[in-house]
């Protein structure tokens, strides 16, 4: 996150002790391990909650919710502050509902999303992450109830931040639930970037707009290459995820190098790129706690830098922290 962060311009809101304290943000994924970043140095609460096993206490057999939730919130511990997250006193809601491979089944997404509009009070949550998406080549039944549900959640007062997918370069790859026309959907703005991908030099893997429906996304793009968060507290096993269709979907990641011994895991995709900006909005919330979704939507907007890129690949621009707080 040290590279990402200058990037985004993180450093003028810690600078000014904005640290996202008091916002909960829920993360549908693999799960959250018991890594220091979560536990030390920060001031800030952590709800579990397993759908898929209904196991208690924290735990993430993939690896890939942890990374997420490090970039939205990790407290940098491990590393000496060098790979914080963007809100580290941000209050983080894990609902595990994908598997030890990243792949998981709409039908406990759609429960665990219900879970959360339900207890958005209790928990204080005011983001929803969805680093995961599903191909919309063709749209279906279960991929419209998808995008209904999101847009409920959206309705309900709870920001929604979703992944462009990793369908790129071809035009129209934004992966369901991203394409919805209301939430914020997050693509990559360094895909320029060679990445490993499963054992493959890639790039240009950022899902592109429009969408089936002709709506213009993705809406915003941040960093998403090589970033470097919390890893689980062991080697990790394969990072090769099943191939998307009607009834699965799977976590947006491409590829992962371990480093830092076991404390750090370098990822790309566009799972990496969506926590920055649910970080980031944890940060707006923290000082303007009343703003709608509509109005933060309309913030990330007017704050965006215009990367010259067409839009169907940068949407509004690159998010930039300075521009959004001051916005």
């Amino acid at each position: 996150m040290d590279l990402a962060s200058r990037t985004i311009r993180l450093k003028y809101a810690h600078d000014r002790r904005i640290y996202g304290t008091g916002i909960g943000v829920a993360i549908v994924d693999t799960g959250i391990c018991q890594h220091p970043d979560f536990l030390k140095n920060c001031n800030r609460k952590i709800y579990f909650k397993d759908f898929i096993h209904q196991r208690n206490g924290m735990y993430d057999d993939c690896g890939h919710g942890t990374h997420v939730a490090g970039i939205i919130g990790g407290s940098g511990y491990a590393s000496g502050g060098k790979y914080i997250g963007v809100a580290p006193n941000c209050n983080l809601i894990m609902t595990k509902t994908l598997n030890y491979k990243g792949d998981g089944n709409i039908s406990d997404v759609l429960i665990a999303l219900d879970w959360i509009v339900k207890h958005k009070v209790e928990l204080g949550i005011r983001i929803v992450n969805l680093s995961f998406g599903m191909g919309n080549k063709e749209i279906s039944q279960d991929g419209r109830n998808l995008i209904q549900a999101v847009e409920n959640v959206w309705d309900s007062g709870i920001v929604v931040v979703a992944a462009a997918g990793n369908g790129g370069p071809n035009l129209g790859s934004v992966a369901v639930p991203g394409s919805s026309k209301k939430i914020i959907t997050v693509g990559a703005s360094d895909d320029n970037i060679e990445v490993d991908l499963m054992g493959n030099r890639a790039k240009n893997y950022s899902g592109r707009g429009p969408t089936f429906e002709c709506i213009k996304k993705p809406d915003i793009v941040a960093p998403a290459s090589n970033i470097m968060s919390c890893a689980l507290a062991r080697s990790y096993g394969s990072d090769k995820f099943r191939a998307l269709n009607t009834n699965h979907f799977s976590a947006a990641i491409k590829g992962s190098r371990e480093r830092y011994g076991n404390f750090y895991t370098e990822k790309s995709g566009t799972s990496m790129a969506t926590p920055i900006v649910s970080g980031a909005i944890a940060l707006l919330l923290s000082v303007k706690p009343n703003l709608t979704p509509k109005e933060v939507k309309i913030k990330i907007r007017d704050s965006c830098i215009n990367l010259g890129e067409p839009q169907s690949k940068q949407g509004w621009g690159l998010l930039d922290i300075e521009n959004l707080l001051k916005a």
